[in-house]
C-alpha cells in the first residue's frame, strides 16, 4: 500500500519523497488506524489524509473549519487531477449538483464539509449512502475549549465517527499537552488514537520581535524592505487595519484591510485578491488567514501583541508554507500587555481558565523578552529542546544583558510605598524625581524612593517596567484602573534572594530588524520574475490563485536548476504529471528561451521517470531497425503507446515481449528491445 502512496505522491503531487514524519502517518491512516497528528504548518498535513483517501476504497470526508480553506484545497486537488468536492453554504447550485453527481457516479474521493453541516439531519444518511470509509479532521484544536479557535460544532465529530464506525484521523499544528488530551477525549473517546508529534519547528521562518517605537513606521520599514512580496499585518483592532492599510498604500504598496465588520462581499473580494495577486499586503484582524490556503506568503508582521503563544505560532505559521524563506516581526509594548491582561481578567471564564490563559500569555511575553535564541524559547514551550537556531533576531545579534536586580527592586519599592495604586507613568515620575502636581498632591515627593532612579531616563524606566510586566513580576489590576500590583514571582527579587537580568538593547535602542533576504541569487532573480509573470498570466486566464499553478518554492527551484527538458522539469518539486502536461512546455520555454519540441502524450506520462529514458532508447532502436538489419525489409514500427508499455515492463523476457509486440514485431525488435530493458 505504501508503494502505491509513494507512486501517487510523485505522479499526482510531484514530490520525490515524503517529508520527515509523513510516511509513518500516511501508512497508519491508510491502514485504517485512528490517528492524532501534530505537525507544523507547512509540514504537509493535508497530504497525510489526501494520499490515504486515494489509496483506500470509498469516500474520505474532510471536516474543515472555513469555506475558503475548503475551496482552496478542492481547487488544488482538481488541478492535480484528483476528484474532490465541497458541500458548503458558499456553493452555487451548479457546484452542489456537480458534487452530488460525482458522488452518485462513484468518482469523488474526498468530500469537504464544515462541522456545522453535521447538525443537519440529512448528513448522516448521506455519508452512509456514499460509502464513507474515513473521516479526516483538519484544525482539530478547534474541538478544545482550551485551544484558541474553539468551534462547538466540532464536538459532533466523535458522535459521527461512532455512528459510521469508521477510522478518524485528526490533524493540527498547535496543541499543547492539555489541548491534545481534550482532543482525544472529545473525538476518540472509546478508541484512543495513535499519536504522532512531529515537531513544531519551521526552520524557514525567521523570528523577530521589537519593542514599539513609532510602530507605524516600524511596519512601513519592514514592508518596504520586502516590497513586492505577499504579506499579512495582524492588528488588534478593526480601526487599525484601516489606517495601516491606508498608510501602506500611501507608501506605494498594494494593500487592503480585512476585518469582521466589513460586508461579506468585500471580505470575499479581499480574500480573492490575496489569493490571486502577487505582492498584495493585507492589514487584518485575526479573522483573516486561517481560511487562506496560500503557501507563498513571504512575511507576517504583528502590529500588536497576539493573544497567546499558540495564537502567535498559528499566525506566523501562515508565512512560508511552501518551505521557501519567510520572515516575521512582532511589535509589542506595555499597552499591549495591559490590554491582554485585562481581556483575560474581565472575561467570564472560570478562574482556572483565566489562570491558564495568563500562563499562555506569560509564555508569549517570555518569548518577546527572551535573552537568547527565540526558537529555543518557542519550541521549549511545546516540549522540545533544540539547539540555538541561528535564524532569529537574537541569534543574528545577541542582546547585551545587565544585572537589572537593583532597578527592579527600586521599581517594586516605589509600587509598595504607594499602595500598589498607580500605573507605570506615575511610578516613573517618583523614581526620576519629577515633581508633578499629582506627585506633590499625594506627597510622594517625600517618599524614600523619590528620585532614586535618576540614573535612568524615562524611556529607560518604561523599558524596565515593560520587561517586568513581560516577566510577570507585575500585573495591571483591572479593578483598580490598571494600577500595577506585584506578583508572587517578584517577592524573592524584592527580598534580595534572587537576581534578574534585563536586556539593555530594549532600553537604549530598538531591536535591530533583520534585512530582507532574497529568494534566489541575483543571477537568477530575472528568471524568477519571468516565471512569476508567466504564472500570473496563466492564473488570471484560469481565474485561479497563482499558487494553484505552481508555488513560489517550485518556481524558485526552476530558476535555480534551470531544467533543459520536460524530463528535468518533471524532477522539480511540485510538478506532477497533470501539471507537467498542462504547464510544462510553457515554463520550459521561459527557462530555455525556446519552444520545446512536441512530446507524444504516451512519452509525457513517463517524464521524469527511468522509463522515460528507456522509452527514448527504444524509439531510437526502432528507427534503426525500421527496415530490418539490412535496411531493405518492409517498414515496421510500434505505436507510442506500445513503446511506453514496453518501457514500463518490470521483469522482461522474450516470451513477455512476444506477447506484447506480436510475432512479427518481436522477430524484428525483440532481441534489441530485450537488451535495452535488461541494461535498464
Amino acid at each position: 500500500m505504501m508503494d502505491r502512496a509513494g507512486e501517487l505522491l510523485s505522479s499526482i503531487f510531484g514530490f520525490d519523497g515524503f517529508r520527515p514524519g509523513q510516511a509513518e502517518i500516511v501508512a497508519a491512516v491508510t491502514a485504517g488506524e485512528n490517528v492524532l497528528a501534530i505537525m507544523p504548518t507547512g509540514g504537509g498535513k493535508s497530504l497525510c489524509f489526501q494520499l490515504p483517501a486515494l489509496c483506500r476504497d470509498g469516500v474520505t470526508v474532510v471536516i474543515s473549519p472555513l469555506i475558503a480553506l475548503m475551496r482552496d484545497q478542492v481547487r488544488a486537488l482538481r488541478e492535480a487531477g484528483v476528484e474532490a468536492g465541497a458541500l458548503t453554504s458558499g456553493n452555487t447550485e451548479a457546484e452542489t449538483d456537480a458534487v452530488f453527481r460525482s458522488l452518485d457516479e462513484g468518482r469523488l474521493k474526498l468530500l469537504y464539509m464544515a462541522p456545522e453541516r453535521l447538525a443537519s439531519g440529512g448528513t448522516l444518511p448521506l455519508l452512509r449512502r456514499i460509502g464513507t470509509s474515513l473521516i479526516a479532521v483538519d484544525e482539530a484544536h478547534c474541538v478544545s475549549q482550551w485551544g484558541h479557535d474553539f468551534r462547538p460544532d466540532y464536538l459532533r465529530i466523535g458522535e459521527l465517527r461512532r455512528a459510521l464506525d469508521v477510522p478518524l484521523a485528526a490533524f493540527t499544528a498547535t496543541a499543547d499537552a492539555e489541548t491534545r488530551a481534550e482532543i482525544v477525549s472529545k473525538l476518540f473517546e472509546d478508541r484512543p488514537p495513535r499519536e504522532f508529534l512531529r515537531g513544531f519547528d519551521r526552520p524557514n521562518i525567521h523570528l523577530a520581535f521589537a519593542a514599539k517605537d513609532k510602530p507605524r513606521q516600524q511596519i512601513l520599514d519592514f514592508a518596504q524592505a520586502r516590497r513586492g512580496q505577499s504579506g499579512i499585518v495582524y492588528c488588534a483592532t478593526r480601526a487599525k487595519t484601516e489606517t495601516l492599510a491606508a498608510a501602506l498604500r500611501d507608501a506605494g504598496h498594494t494593500a487592503c484591510a480585512y476585518h469582521g465588520g466589513m460586508e461579506a462581499q468585500t471580505r470575499r473580494q479581499v480574500e480573492t485578491r490575496f489569493q490571486q495577486e502577487d505582492g498584495l499586503i493585507v492589514a487584518a484582524t485575526i479573522a483573516f488567514g486561517m481560511g487562506v490556503d496560500k503557501p507563498d506568503i513571504r512575511w507576517v508582521a504583528h502590529a500588536d501583541l497576539p493573544k497567546s503563544i499558540e495564537a502567535y505560532y498559528q499566525e506566523i505559521g501562515r508565512a512560508g508554507r511552501d518551505g521557501a524563506p519567510a520572515e516575521t516581526l512582532t511589535l509589542y509594548g506595555a499597552e499591549d500587555i495591559r490590554l491582554r491582561r485585562a481581556q483575560i481578567d474581565e472575561s467570564l471564564a472560570p478562574e482556572d481558565r483565566k489562570a491558564a490563559d495568563h500562563a499562555r500569555l506569560n509564555a508569549l511575553l517570555g518569548l518577546a523578552e527572551a535573552l537568547r535564541c527565540r526558537r529555543q524559547t518557542l519550541l521549549g514551550y511545546f516540549g522540545e529542546d533544540p539547539k540555538p537556531c541561528g535564524h532569529c533576531d537574537l541569534c543574528d545579534t545577541p542582546p547585551e544583558v545587565f544585572d537589572g536586580t537593583e532597578a527592579v527592586r527600586k521599581a517594586l519599592s516605589a509600587m509598595l510605598r504607594t499602595g500598589e495604586s498607580f500605573g507605570a507613568g506615575h511610578l516613573i515620575d517618583i523614581l526620576i524625581g519629577n515633581e508633578t502636581d499629582k506627585v506633590r498632591a499625594r506627597r510622594h515627593d517625600q517618599l524614600p524612593t523619590f528620585g532614586v532612579g535618576r540614573d535612568l531616563s524615562r524611556a529607560q524606566w518604561q523599558a524596565v517596567f515593560r520587561q517586568m510586566m513581560g516577566r510577570d513580576l507585575v500585573r495591571p489590576d483591572p479593578s483598580r484602573h490598571g494600577a500595577l500590583r506585584m506578583s508572587k514571582a517578584a517577592r524573592s527579587i524584592l527580598r534580595g534572594e534572587e537576581a534578574i537580568e534585563l536586556r539593555r538593547d530594549t532600553i537604549k535602542t530598538a531591536v535591530k530588524r533583520p534585512e530582507a533576504k532574497a529568494l534566489v541569487s541575483e543571477e537568477n532573480a530575472p528568471l524568477l520574475a519571468a516565471l512569476k509573470a508567466k504564472r500570473r498570466a496563466l492564473a488570471e486566464a484560469a481565474w485561479v490563485p497563482a499558487y494553484v499553478i505552481f508555488t513560489d518554492r517550485t518556481l524558485i527551484e526552476m530558476a535555480e536548476t534551470r531544467p533543459a527538458s520536460l524530463d528535468e522539469m518533471a524532477g522539480i518539486g511540485g510538478v506532477g504529471a497533470k501539471k507537467l502536461d498542462r504547464y510544462g512546455a510553457a515554463f520550459l520555454q521561459i527557462v530555455a528561451g525556446e519552444t520545446p519540441a512536441p512530446v507524444h502524450p504516451a512519452r509525457m506520462k513517463l517524464a521524469g521517470r527511468s522509463e522515460g529514458a528507456i522509452y527514448d532508447r527504444l524509439l531510437q532502436a526502432q528507427a534503426d531497425l525500421a527496415r530490418g538489419d539490412g535496411g531493405t525489409g518492409k517498414p515496421m514500427s510500434c505505436s507510442a503507446a506500445l513503446l511506453a508499455k514496453v518501457a514500463a515492463l518490470k521483469a522482461p523476457d522474450m516470451a513477455v515481449l512476444s506477447g506484447l509486440l506480436g510475432e512479427r514485431r518481436a522477430e524484428r525488435f525483440g532481441p534489441t528491445f530485450l537488451n535495452i530493458l535488461q541494461d535498464g
